[in-house]
């Protein structure tokens, strides 16, 4: 058993108002090798040590038996956190299953039926666990908010983004909160959906996903924790740690970004069993910069090899690079992704031959997802645009024809919908010289002449765009003198791997 004085620490990390206001139990239970993978503790299958679980609180390590003892209140989530090379309970839809949620009275009076009564404590909470070998190359999706209001949005995930992905080849898949908007009684069938590619699947709480019912915090992730378990917790795949945090702090009505006091307590005890070589990927809804423990949470992040972290939530696309005017003293900068999303802008814009709108996000990147590739403590990221080919990395704004005479003084305006700051981008036009582009903080004129068509006197259908943003991933150039004739414009670019992708378009001159 572990020792008592882990309990007794567990306990008072609960907090003396807490602990005065609901009653406390201790849970027991064993982590066990789950050898015939049925989900349940068979004769034989024997108990798996230094396993960490927790209580979202404190965490403890299994006994040489595979035996652990948490103190639990009232409304408390067990959950495993996944050892490498081991592999937790999935139920159909993907979603893992090593979690037990303890509320004996339940919150079921909500408007989604939060959680059921679940009664008494079980005098055993075990976790299955099965071997499941881990390479240290491995890959995994990346969804910002797939945020759908109805079944018929589900629909259009669904052919636009699920169709193309089943059976894709990748470790598992990660949703980065805007589960829906709104409406929880559609977690089932986006689930399912999602469950449909084949993969384990894990959930961001967004702060669409709440129940918004409730006047603060405490009880708004009830429904998304009866779908979803745990809406913090942690795991480790190859040779990352993954962490996935709660950073909406519901006020009923209205939200800001932060974790609390409890998550805050919970991630510093995390990653205090996380070695300084071991990567650290965390996953959030809201982006790190607007989260209110963001420095906190970069002092615990300091000193590690190699970090990263992405969100999804403003329905744009950035890299942010965090160094020391933000409080970062790492060798290299805390690299911070804001995920493009699943659903665009809200699923806006004219719909195409399959009656699905084009979602183009105020920055002029298409709605798409990412794949993140990791090899060891290195990483790449690709972004797909949805049903559009793997090389549609960029568009390309320019004249559709111009006067000779006026080529020399026309501008290209090239956006790379997974450029950043360490993007190196050139512009050629025919067999000519290559020549650089200058990153420009703008909005995107083919997304401009979306929302000038919304107020043409033949308005395109479909639900008007949201108003146009600042990219921070433009470049633009201008061209030499041209002759009449039609000219191929080439655009290079190199992105923050090494990586390079082209892109062309072409421009009639007279």
């Amino acid at each position: 058993m572990p020792r008592p004085f882990y309990i007794l620490l567990a306990i008072l990390a609960l907090g003396a108002p807490q602990a005065r206001a609901q009653r406390t139990e201790i849970a027991r239970g064993i982590v066990y090798h789950d050898r015939n993978g049925n989900g349940r503790r068979d004769p034989g299958e024997p108990g798996l040590r230094d396993v960490r679980v927790s209580n979202q609180r404190v965490i403890v390590r299994t006994d040489r038996s595979g035996r652990y003892e948490l103190p639990v209140t009232e409304n408390t989530v067990l959950f495993v956190i996944k050892p490498k090379n081991w592999a937790t309970v999935v139920d159909a839809d993907g979603v893992a299953r090593g979690y037990y949620i303890h509320n004996p009275r339940g919150t079921n009076k909500l408007r989604y039926g939060g959680v059921p009564p679940t009664g008494p404590l079980p005098a055993s909470i075990d976790f299955a666990l099965r071997p499941n070998r881990e390479s240290r190359r491995f890959r995994f999706l990346l969804f910002g908010d797939t945020q759908p209001r109805d079944q018929k949005e589900i629909d259009y995930i669904a052919h636009d983004i699920v169709d193309q992905l089943i059976g894709f080849p990748a470790a598992f898949g990660v949703t980065l909160g805007d589960i829906v908007f709104n409406d929880l009684s559609l977690f089932p069938s986006l689930k399912r959906t999602l469950g449909a590619i084949g993969l384990p699947w894990f959930y961001v709480l967004g702060n669409h996903d709440t129940d918004q019912d409730v006047k603060g915090d405490e009880l708004s992730t009830e429904t998304f924790r009866r779908h979803f378990g745990p809406a913090y917790y942690s795991f480790d795949y190859g040779e990352v740690h993954f962490v996935v945090l709660d950073n909406i702090l519901w006020k009923g009505p209205g939200y800001s970004g932060g974790l609390g006091p409890e998550q805050m307590e919970w991630l510093t005890n995390d990653l205090a069993l996380v070695p300084p070589k071991q990567p650290v990927f965390l996953f959030m809804h809201i982006p790190l910069e607007s989260t209110a423990e963001r420095d906190r949470i970069l002092a615990l992040l300091q000193g590690r090899r190699t970090t990263f972290s992405a969100s999804a939530h403003t329905h744009t696309q950035s890299h942010r690079f965090i160094g020391e005017a933000q409080g970062w003293h790492g060798s290299e900068p805390h690299h911070h992704l804001i995920s493009g999303t699943v659903c665009g802008s809200w699923w806006s814009g004219a719909p195409d031959e399959r009656g699905i709108p084009h979602a183009t996000m105020s920055d002029g990147t298409p709605n798409g997802y990412s794949v993140v590739n990791v090899d060891g403590s290195r990483y790449t990221i690709d972004y797909y645009a949805a049903s559009r080919p793997s090389s549609y990395q960029m568009s390309i704004a320019a004249p559709e024809e111009i006067e000779a005479r006026a080529s020399a003084s026309a501008d290209v305006q090239a956006n790379i919908f997974a450029g950043s700051s360490r993007s190196t981008v050139q512009m050629r036009v025919g067999d000519g010289p290559w020549t650089p582009m200058e990153p420009v903080v703008t909005q995107d004129r083919t997304y401009m002449s979306l929302k000038e068509l919304e107020t043409s006197s033949t308005p395109p259908p479909g639900r008007r765009l949201p108003n146009a943003s600042k990219s921070t991933h433009l470049w633009a150039a201008r061209l030499p003198a041209l002759g009449p004739g039609l000219h191929t414009i080439t655009v290079r670019t190199t992105d923050m791997f090494g990586r390079t992708f082209e892109g062309h378009r072409v421009l009639r001159v007279r």
